[in-house]
């Protein structure tokens, strides 16, 4: 359970550093920039502790997966980019991929 919650963490901060990356207006804006570079940063650190107990495999594809499903509903919410039935399909493509992957037996 512990690689899980790292796993989760890793997301997290994931998503965040990409949220700073978008606010850093090209990384020409001081804070966001140093934001992302720390966020991301943790973010390996938390990933890196996860694949100790979760297959490389599934734990990379759940991070990318979720982190991109995720940072496109944050594009949409709060960035206002434009929300099409394709992107919205493709979304739910990513997640189904996702948990396919987890599904699937484990070694």
């Amino acid at each position: 359970m512990q690689g899980w919650s790292f796993l989760v963490a890793a997301i997290v901060l994931e998503v965040a550093g990409t949220t700073c990356l978008k606010l850093s207006d090209g990384l020409t804006r001081l804070i966001p920039t140093l934001l992302m570079l720390v966020l991301y940063g943790v973010s390996l650190v938390c990933l890196a502790m996860a694949v100790k107990r979760i297959e490389i495999g599934v734990a990379y594809a759940v991070w990318a997966g979720m982190g991109t499903a995720l940072i496109a509903v944050i594009g949409f919410v709060f960035f206002r980019e434009v929300v099409t039935p394709l992107k919205i399909v493709s979304i739910g493509l990513i997640i189904l991929g996702v948990l396919g992957l987890n599904l699937g037996p484990a070694s």
